[in-house]
């Protein structure tokens, strides 16, 4: 279940001296720009109003300087538009704000260093216009970031779209040795063949999108069915979870296992007409965890597997694999990604340290502390991710 972006993007900020946090507020859909100095917060310099139209890109910055700058971005214009600071020669991005409504404002704070800087005007139905330069002479400038095309992302698409096609092979025969458990009634051989299915399902997680409404039938949940675990649109792997741990009889598994098989298979022979979104790629890269925290780590699909752990662990490599696609584009463009690596290795450390030969702790058994721990690592594996996805975010360009 995908989760809402903001729209209002500058460029991660990790350095020694200054940690730029921006805190999005619940009212007015404004946005609260503080920098983090020696430990204590205070506030951006005062907001400078910019102007966002087609013929007056960028009016009214005219006295640059160096340091955090908050920049209310006015949208004079009749139509919605998206807005970048840029380095005008080279393109690098420095802060970009989508989905500016007509006669609306919207905020964008970033670090300026020395450079030269100009706002780009991006109409939702016409052409990119460049605001005009404006050039600051001292201070070391915040992070920036080579925007990234479409056509920049249909290689690292296509490469995963293939490994996925490969992992739907190896799910199907999972799946059909865990129905065939169930058809000769043994439920102990169905619940070891469950978990090993189940994860090489969730592994696949940036191509959930594009699994469409088979996703449901695989690993829908019972949330907002009338029934709930008794409703008849329960199905897949947690419908059988439910069975399996709760007593119900191999007879009354024969079928939704025969589902699930038939789902899978569908999926699986269907996937090579199948096309990824290229442009959502960078964005999957986050949900997988994003979800993992929200649903795994909470224990919201827990139906008697005790098997979140496990889950958020395939997860894991989940991301890993999309990451290995990107990697190319991330290198020159993420300076934190030997960062986001290492807390990649932290929470599969972790994760690892909950298994136990086939078997693995259930959520419900870890104390509070080893609770907020899983919580904190994936937090803030979760946050980096964030910055994947923003760099990843296909900008026009023209």
């Amino acid at each position: 279940m995908p989760l809402p972006r903001l729209g209002t993007r500058p460029l991660p900020v990790r350095t020694a001296g200054v940690l730029l946090l921006v805190l999005a507020l619940a009212v007015g859909g404004s946005l609260l720009a503080l920098s983090l100095r020696g430990g204590r917060l205070t506030r951006a310099a005062r907001p400078v109003t910019v102007e966002v139209s087609p013929s007056h890109c960028g009016r009214g910055w005219s006295r640059p300087a160096p340091g955090v700058q908050t920049f209310d971005l006015y949208n004079a214009s009749g139509g919605a538009a998206e807005v970048y600071l840029e380095d005008p020669g080279s393109q690098v991005v420095y802060g970009e704000v989508e989905g500016i409504g007509p006669g609306t404002t919207r905020q964008l704070t970033v670090r300026l260093g020395e450079g030269t800087y100009a706002f780009k005007c991006v109409p939702d139905d016409a052409d990119a216009v460049t605001g005009p330069s404006i050039r600051v002479t001292s201070g070391r400038r915040g992070p920036g970031a080579a925007p990234v095309t479409e056509h920049d992302l249909i290689p690292p698409a296509l490469a995963y779209q293939k490994w996925v096609g490969g992992g739907l092979d190896e799910v199907v025969r999972l799946t059909a040795k865990l129905g065939r458990a169930i058809d000769r009634g043994d439920l102990a051989g169905a619940r070891s063949a469950w978990l090993p299915a189940h994860l090489e399902y969730e592994r696949l997680g940036a191509a959930y999108d594009a699994f469409g409404d088979a996703d449901g039938r695989i690993d829908g949940t019972d949330a907002g069915l009338p029934d709930g675990v008794r409703d008849p649109g329960f199905t897949g792997f947690h419908r059988i979870e439910y069975g399996l741990w709760h007593g119900q009889s191999a007879g009354r598994l024969r079928a939704p296992a025969a589902a699930l098989v038939k789902a899978v298979t569908g999926l699986r022979n269907g996937w090579s007409q199948t096309r990824m979104d290229p442009a959502q790629l960078g964005l999957r890269a986050h949900e997988i965890l994003e979800n993992t925290v929200q649903f795994e780590l909470t224990g919201r699909t827990d139906y008697g597997s005790g098997s979140n752990l496990a889950t958020a662990r395939a997860n894991v490599d989940g991301t890993r694999e999309v990451l290995s696609r990107l990697r190319p584009l991330l290198t020159t463009r993420y300076a934190d990604l030997p960062g986001l690596d290492r807390d990649l290795d932290r929470a599969q450390h972790l994760l690892d340290g909950f298994r136990h030969g086939g078997r693995w702790t259930a959520l419900t058994a870890l104390p509070r502390a080893g609770r907020e721990r899983v919580d904190s690592v994936f937090g803030d594996l979760v946050e980096r991710l964030a910055s994947v996805a923003t760099l990843c975010d296909p900008r026009r360009t023209a």
